[in-house]
């Protein structure tokens, strides 16, 4: 097992798609994909599991709505 000091004997980006996990979120569909099966301003990823991309799109809307409640109390603090 690697350390914070050595590196992992194989990296994320020298696996196969297969072996990485390589799934996304298809923010038209809503879908999970496996691979790149639509466009790129369709998707969001890739992730490492088919879990990991399906909480995506939710993830993304928390934090999206938390930095509109932190600009929002900055303007407010003006």
């Amino acid at each position: 097992m690697a350390t914070e000091h050595e590196p992992a004997e194989e990296t994320v980006e020298e696996m196969e798609p297969a072996e990485r996990g390589d799934y996304y979120y298809n923010t038209r569909t809503g879908e999970v994909e496996r691979g790149k099966q639509s466009a790129a301003v369709h998707r969001m990823g890739p992730y490492p599991t088919r879990e990991a991309a399906a909480e995506a799109y939710a993830r993304a809307a928390e934090r999206n709505e938390a930095w509109d409640e932190e600009d929002r109390a900055w303007r407010d603090d003006e």
